[in-house]
């Protein structure tokens, strides 16, 4: 008896269509050659954009494989002169774009919202006390601004306390340090004093260094994301907002969730809270305009889950105007 299946060149060419043709039948169409998104994005800036950024393009890559990204970050600043330049496609800015940089064709778009917190290293040696106080912002003026004060001991009123107060700050140009100066009374960035450190990751590693160390952080680096915690080695002290010279339920953070929740509540004041933008320069067209159309729409759906604070869908619809 011979055999069942004679093996010649034209039995593989027509399996080979066969399974070719069945593999196109089952595939998803985003991956097909006539998906319109292919290109690259270059994104530069913020920090406090940065990891939610990341998450947006993995999301957008993983239904338009055609579209790569290249994103970095290095501080509004940067982000707003490489968008401004053309360096970039899109430029991070965790603060308001100003009227000078629109007047150079800066078009920029809420996209999410977060926060600058104040950190201290968790070996503080008066942080129980501070944990029962609270700071208030006229202590964070008399650290930050006026030079004040110095010592651990004057923030807690113990002055038999004289534990230096070491002061880290932002030495690239960036929303983080912008937002907190204005919390503290409209000042800018050049007015803060301190070490100044590159980066979100700079500051908090130093604070987390230094028992006598305070800095601030946008959320998602004062916090660890997996945990849900402060990042190892810092505490997030509470901001006595009343004034009352207690920490107040609802002022204490020890948690990303807490701290999300005081954000969204507007109980967190604002600044330090605020909006995050996309800046373009001028308004978006092409596969930019596509993809930040997707941030406003399906993208928003991750925000939460990455840590970050959603708008309100006033502003939601807001934004997608300015980009329609």
């Amino acid at each position: 008896m011979g055999p069942l299946f004679r093996y010649n060149h034209r039995s593989v060419i027509i399996l080979l269509f066969f399974s070719l043709a069945l593999s196109a039948c089952g595939a998803n169409p985003s991956t097909q050659v006539n998906d319109p998104f292919q290109g690259t994005i270059t994104i530069s800036g913020a920090f406090a954009l940065y990891p939610m950024m990341q998450r947006w393009a993995e999301e957008f890559h993983s239904i338009h494989p055609g579209v790569e990204f290249d994103i970095s970050a290095g501080g509004a600043g940067k982000g707003m002169t490489d968008a401004l330049s053309g360096a970039v496609d899109i430029g991070m800015v965790s603060r308001d774009i100003t009227s000078e940089e629109e007047a150079k064709g800066a078009y920029g778009i809420a996209v999410t919202k977060d926060a600058v917190f104040p950190t201290v290293n968790s070996q503080n040696p008066v942080l129980q006390d501070i944990f029962y106080q609270g700071i208030q912002q006229k202590t964070f003026l008399g650290i930050f601004i006026t030079g004040e004060i110095t010592t651990w001991g004057q923030v807690v009123g113990r002055p038999e306390i004289t534990d230096e107060i070491h002061v880290y700050t932002r030495s690239d140009s960036c929303g983080a340090a912008e937002i907190w100066a204005k919390y503290l009374g409209n000042y800018k960035q050049e007015d803060l004093l301190g070490i100044g450190v590159t980066g979100d990751p700079g500051v908090v590693g130093a604070v987390a260094k230094d028992p006598l160390g305070i800095g601030f952080n946008n959320l998602n680096y004062a916090f660890d994301i997996t945990t849900g915690n402060p990042v190892t080695g810092v505490s997030v002290p509470p901001i006595d907002i009343n004034g009352n010279g207690e920490a107040d339920p609802d002022e204490i953070l020890k948690t990303n969730t807490a701290a999300v929740a005081a954000i969204s509540l507007g109980k967190y004041p604002s600044p330090p809270a605020r909006l995050l933008y996309l800046a373009t320069n001028g308004k978006p067209s092409g596969l930019t305009k596509s993809f930040i159309e997707w941030i406003l729409m399906d993208g928003q759906k991750f925000v939460s889950e990455s840590g970050y604070i959603q708008m309100t869908q006033e502003q939601i619809e807001e934004s997608l105007s300015k980009v329609r």
